[in-house]
């Protein structure tokens, strides 16, 4: 892995900015750097942070929120060459799922992105096709904390790419740290009534492993359940083709 210093980057007002490129993948092939980034929400971009996020050159922006998110926070501002795009990955609201502790918060994140492919499986190909068209990159993939939407569409990218599992769950586990800074900003922000079960600000390795071991136990790898969901096989060539090197 390379460093947190260059796959992250430092933004006052996002917590979970990073760049997904630079791990091996198919055939000793290596994924690009700078074409796929992943986020909690940009809409609190503003001051320095807008310059810094502009020389990024991004094009597309993919929201991964709910309607009443958007509608409640508000999304990233319109600019130039800046194609937004909202891809609402429907699903049971979390908070409708009571927490038990004894079940640990990786068993209950897993259950909760089995959920995820289950009732969002239009939402997941209609992300993955746009990620596979070269001409959306450099794009951004986010959510609210950047780590569950967020953090199944690019573990399902990067395992297209060839990434091995244990490294998809050790990218996914990266989010940790900027969780916990964006929950304390959001405690600043809104004061101590701000109280969420464990596992809403917790990104654990093994709760990934044991996703898409699971996964793979249900449909055969990833690709096969993205083929079954709906993915053409050529978009899944073509996100190879532009987002590994030669």
């Amino acid at each position: 892995m390379t460093t947190a210093a260059l796959r992250s980057l430092a933004f006052a007002t996002m917590f979970n900015f990073r760049d997904i490129g630079g791990y091996e993948g198919l055939d000793g092939r290596t994924v690009r750097w700078q074409r796929i980034y992943r986020a909690d929400s940009p809409h609190r971009l503003s001051g320095d942070d807008e310059p810094m996020f502009a020389a990024l050159g991004v094009r597309t922006v993919i929201d991964l929120r709910r309607p009443h998110e958007i509608d409640t926070f508000g999304r990233i501002r319109p600019a130039d060459g800046l194609d937004y795009r909202h891809v609402h990955l429907v699903h049971q609201d979390w908070d409708e799922i009571p927490y038990q502790p004894e079940q640990g918060p990786a068993r209950y994140l897993a259950d909760r992105y089995h959920d995820l492919t289950e009732q969002a499986a239009d939402g997941i190909v209609t992300a993955m096709a746009l990620l596979a068209e070269e001409q959306t990159a450099p794009a951004v993939v986010h959510c609210m904390a950047g780590k569950d939407r967020t953090g199944l569409i690019c573990a399902m990218t990067l395992s297209l790419l060839g990434v091995p599992d244990p490294v998809i769950a050790e990218d996914y586990e990266l989010s940790t740290t900027g969780s916990a800074q964006l929950l304390a900003w959001l405690r600043t922000q809104r004061g101590n009534e701000h109280l969420v079960p464990e596992p809403f600000f917790c990104c654990p390795a093994e709760a990934m492993q044991m996703f898409l071991t699971e996964l793979r136990q249900r449909h055969g790898s990833v690709e096969g359940y993205l083929r079954g969901a709906g993915l053409p096989a050529d978009r899944i060539e073509a996100l190879r083709a532009h987002l590994l090197t030669d």
